[in-house]
């Protein structure tokens, strides 16, 4: 194995194991996985834990580096620590999110509530307060991975089906699961992972009120605990987005006091 400290010029993207080197499950590609912290030693333990588990790892020292790194090697999910040099881990989001829905969780303290209720509303899909257990942090990441899963190839006709039964279309809202996809009066829609499960169950079912609880059970695996205000940031996100492409979008109603509803056509 790589030395971490083998560098050559500060936040220099680090490697841990070639690709070459990285196990499979069942020979399947296992995701990459981008870390992003300038704590050295957090970096080496994340870092091998993931391993252990036959995740590919890309590491940077630092959120600049880290953004030209993302966009080259595009990974599967990123972890971001929120105080880093030349870039913390929300501006970096920030730019990401200008045209990457990459699912990210952040690495932070439990005193940064306020940080923390930022990065919901930039986008972020998970927290993960330090200190924390590598075991906790393999199951989060597995959990995201989960919602984000493209459908077995090998059956890809049944896939079709099912994901064609599952296409959302409310009016000029399309959805389409299998693809991750999302569209408004034709004009496409880029959400996250959280933005899109919390749409579709909305969507699913227009007229009828989602309490904040049944809309974080749809979002969020049963491992992931968030308040449940997290659900306001994320609908007024969902809300900013859709006028974007349409300044009179009014179909996610709030019923104050209740929840909210994909209003019918």
């Amino acid at each position: 194995m790589a030395s971490l400290f083998n560098r050559t010029g500060a936040g220099a993207a680090l490697s841990l194991r070639s690709t070459a080197d990285t196990p499979t499950s069942q020979g399947k590609r296992m995701p990459t996985i981008a870390l992003v912290d300038d704590d050295r030693n957090i970096l080496t333990s994340v870092s091998i834990a993931l391993e252990t588990e036959g995740y590919r790892i890309q590491t940077y020292t630092d959120g600049a580096s880290a953004l030209d790194g993302l966009k080259h090697s595009p990974p599967d999910l990123a972890i971001f620590d929120i105080k880093m040099p030349r870039m913390d881990g929300m501006e970096l989001l920030r730019r990401l999110r200008q045209k990457s829905d990459l699912p990210v969780i952040f690495l932070t303290s439990k005193d940064e509530e306020i940080d923390e209720l930022f990065g919901l509303k930039m986008g972020a899909d998970d927290f993960i307060h330090k200190p924390f257990s590598q075991r906790l942090l393999v199951e989060r990441v597995k959990a995201v991975l989960r919602r984000f899963a493209p459908k077995d190839p090998a059956n890809a006709a049944k896939n079709e089906a099912d994901a064609a039964a599952r296409s959302l279309e409310r009016g000029l809202l399309m959805m389409d699961p299998e693809r991750h996809t999302c569209t408004w009066k034709g004009e496409p829609v880029t959400l996250t992972v959280t933005e899109f499960l919390i749409l579709q169950s909305l969507a699913q079912r227009p007229g009828v009120v989602k309490s904040r609880n049944a809309l974080m059970d749809a979002a969020y695996d049963d491992q992931v605990y968030v308040d449940d205000r997290t659900i306001d940031s994320h609908i007024k996100r969902l809300r900013k987005k859709f006028k974007v492409t349409d300044t009179n979008f009014e179909m996610i109603e709030t019923l104050y006091g209740v929840g909210y509803r994909f209003k019918e056509s």
